[in-house]
């Protein structure tokens, strides 16, 4: 009897120590992704910021190089798109959140495959060289989603350490640390993990999730140091009347982060008589051109300062240095609209950074002298990336944590909030969320097309 029992216990903490085992790999597995993500979302932005010196070297040389860089890039980037990575377009967050909503299969591949995040990287630098008004930080989020399921379905295939995973906890981890190591910022990671990609699924809350979001954050602030995205050269302290300067900056970047959000799900159809808005499908490369000219008309009128990102404006905006146009938050606006239009990869979230700085230092001209303009800026950013994209408590902690400004916090959740509220009244769906639809469907018809051929 004694030894039967003995036997139990044996056996009983047997099954104890492969549970706790099997759990550790898992969370080793995960973690090795992340680094993964983080070395990959280095590398992108190694090769961003390369680009973008090119352009500024190239720009500043010959004025008139935009005029040929832009319709010419613009054009031969859409073409390239179309025939090599069609779900490559445009930001890759919507990508990552259709993807989320798919059964695992074919259709959630090819919006998370490694081949379209290739493609994707090559895209977005050649779109940051010739000047387009696009971010890194989107791409990032998609590639890191490619690689993190890519990781975890390589393990899976090996029989002997089979462990299992959900597909979309694999990619909310490797979109959000992807987000996170972009920006040097790894408590935005989680927060756009469960406030954006989150929404209605399952991952919220995943300890493996977060574990490897905050992995990948880790690994880059082990590579860069402790140093924020926008580096200040004095705090910016909140003042006890400033709370009149969060109601104008959410009033205003709410409407125009509303507008710019409705503009981007309408496309550019919406611009064109009714009887004339089949021509933007039937000719995507044209379309492209014309959105380059356009592109390097305003960045000319701008005097050059809306071409790549905006991160340079938007850093001497925050520390209190004017730019060299008045213009720049309005005309960089527009350069984002059109780059987005022209359907190549790229992102939106570094130029709606930028936009609101220029909008942020535009209001402060206006206001009395007293108003700080640094503080406008900051709260601006903050305002019109939680209009456009109706997330509000990722921009408030991604602003804060880019910038160290841990003293205005609340600050920035009261603007956040109230421009995302305002921004409903003119574009109700999430701009992530509503474009998100359209490659769901692109996906599932593309398989359901794929299937008829083979049988």
């Amino acid at each position: 009897m004694a030894n039967q029992s003995t036997f139990r216990s044996i056996k009983k903490h047997a099954r104890h120590t492969a549970r706790v085992s099997r759990h550790s790999f898992r969370i080793a597995i995960f973690l090795g992704g992340a680094a993964c993500v983080a070395v990959c979302s280095l590398g992108f932005a190694w090769l961003a910021e390369e680009m973008l010196g090119l352009n500024r070297k190239i720009t500043h040389a010959y004025w008139w190089s935009a005029l040929l860089m832009l319709p010419l890039g613009f054009a031969g980037i859409r073409w390239m798109t179309i025939r090599l990575a069609p779900q490559a377009r445009g930001s890759g967050i919507p990508q990552v959140i259709a993807a989320m909503s798919l059964p695992a299969g074919a259709a959630q591949n090819s919006l998370v495959s490694p081949l379209q995040s290739m493609w994707k990287v090559v895209l977005t630098a050649a779109g940051l060289l010739v000047g387009a008004s696009i971010g890194r930080e989107g791409p990032s989020v998609q590639v890191g989603a490619a690689v993190m399921l890519a990781w975890g379905r390589w393990w899976q295939k090996r029989p002997r350490f089979a462990v299992g995973f959900r597909p979309e906890a694999l990619i909310a981890a490797g979109a959000a640390g992807g987000l996170a190591a972009a920006f040097n910022t790894p408590l935005a990671g989680v927060v756009f993990a469960i406030e954006e990609l989150g929404r209605g699924t399952a991952v919220r809350w995943d300890r493996l999730v977060m574990s490897a979001v905050l992995g990948a954050g880790f690994i880059a602030l082990s590579v860069f140091g402790n140093n924020s995205y926008f580096h200040l050269n004095e705090s910016i302290l909140a003042l006890n009347a400033a709370w009149w300067v969060v109601v104008v900056c959410a009033l205003v970047n709410g409407v125009l982060g509303g507008l710019f959000g409705k503009m981007l799900l309408a496309g550019p159809a919406s611009w064109l008589p009714a009887g004339q808005r089949s021509w933007t499908e039937r000719h995507p490369v044209l379309l492209a051109a014309i959105c380059g000219l356009l592109v390097a008309l305003l960045g000319m009128l701008a005097q050059g300062t809306t071409y790549g990102t905006g991160y340079e404006q938007a850093a001497s905006l925050l520390n209190g240095h004017p730019v060299d146009s008045m213009l720049f938050g309005l005309a960089k606006l527009g350069a984002t609209i059109l780059s987005y239009f022209a359907g190549i990869p790229g992102g939106i979230f570094t130029p709606s950074l930028a936009i609101g700085a220029g909008i942020g230092d535009n209001i402060a001209q206006l206001l009395p002298s007293a108003v700080d303009g640094r503080l406008m800026a900051l709260l601006s950013m903050a305002a019109f990336l939680a209009a456009a994209t109706q997330a509000p408590i990722t921009a408030s902690v991604i602003v804060m944590e880019m910038t160290r400004s841990q003293d205005v916090t609340l600050l920035l959740l009261a603007t956040t909030l109230a421009a995302s509220l305002v921004s409903r009244q003119f574009c109700p769906r999430p701009f992530y969320h509503a474009a998100s639809r359209n490659f769901r469907r692109e996906a599932i018809h593309q398989h359901r097309m794929s299937r008829t051929a083979e049988s």
